[in-house]
């Protein structure tokens, strides 16, 4: 095939469940990763390729874009998936913090779509970009501030990207709020998160899959984010 679907940050959490669904559905797949996990030797058995690329840095970004237009000459899409979940502290260095999350969530992205476009128009049919951005991104957050403003960032990409590559490439966001809890996260942090939606469940990695099914075989929609949110809005 040659035309590979890209989701970075791809072997934990949501990205690992959309990478493994679309090459059960029969796309081809390349996942991005910082650290080796133990995923990692399943995702390759089944014919998923794996690239070491660690976007919080420009090396990390310019090297993925080589690799990638050196081995494919076309994408059927991109999902950017890759994140930094930090949060401000006392210990933090503001400037840096707000850089590198930045960098993960609104550069790199950036610095991909434009050195992808001509491999994205180059496939046969309609492609796709699917920003990963997040609930916060309208209304902010006061433990992570830096992350929450660089989110805003990647859904103004998706309106600009949106516009400058149709009708050739579709571009999305999709907007989580609580889809999965961490190990770590005790029963009573986990009873008063579901209380912040409507809807009061956790949903999990699924409704994630979900969304980027949709957004893959949809033939009118562009420029629009996906709030998977459990009517946490109205709250």
């Amino acid at each position: 095939m040659h035309n590979p679907i890209i989701i970075t940050g791809g072997t934990q959490r949501l990205g690992l469940a959309i990478a493994e669904s679309l090459h059960k559905n029969g796309h081809e797949v390349v996942v991005t990763y910082r650290k080796v996990k133990a995923c990692h030797e399943d995702l390759a058995n089944k014919g998923i390729e794996l690239v070491q690329a660690d976007f919080s840095t420009q090396q990390g970004i310019d090297g993925f874009i080589q690799h990638i237009k050196q081995r494919y000459p076309r994408l059927r899409g991109i999902i950017h998936n890759a994140s930094d979940w930090a949060a401000e502290s006392g210990n933090s260095d503001p400037s840096e913090l707000f850089m590198r999350m930045m960098q993960i969530h609104a550069s790199a992205p950036y610095q991909l779509n434009l050195a992808f476009q001509s491999l994205l128009i180059q496939d046969d049919g309609v492609t796709d970009i699917i920003h990963m951005t997040d609930y916060v991104q309208e209304k902010g957050s006061k433990k992570h501030i830096a992350y929450a403003a660089s989110k805003a960032a990647l859904h103004s990409l998706t309106l600009s990207f949106a516009a400058s590559l149709a009708p050739k490439v579709k571009v999305n966001s999709i907007a989580p709020a609580l889809l999965m809890f961490n190990d770590h996260d005790t029963e009573d942090y986990k009873q008063k998160a579901l209380k912040k939606s409507l809807l009061e469940i956790c949903p999990g990695a699924q409704e994630a899959v979900k969304a980027v099914n949709f957004l893959l075989d949809s033939d009118y929609v562009t420029g629009r984010t996906i709030h998977l949110d459990g009517g946490r809005q109205l709250k």
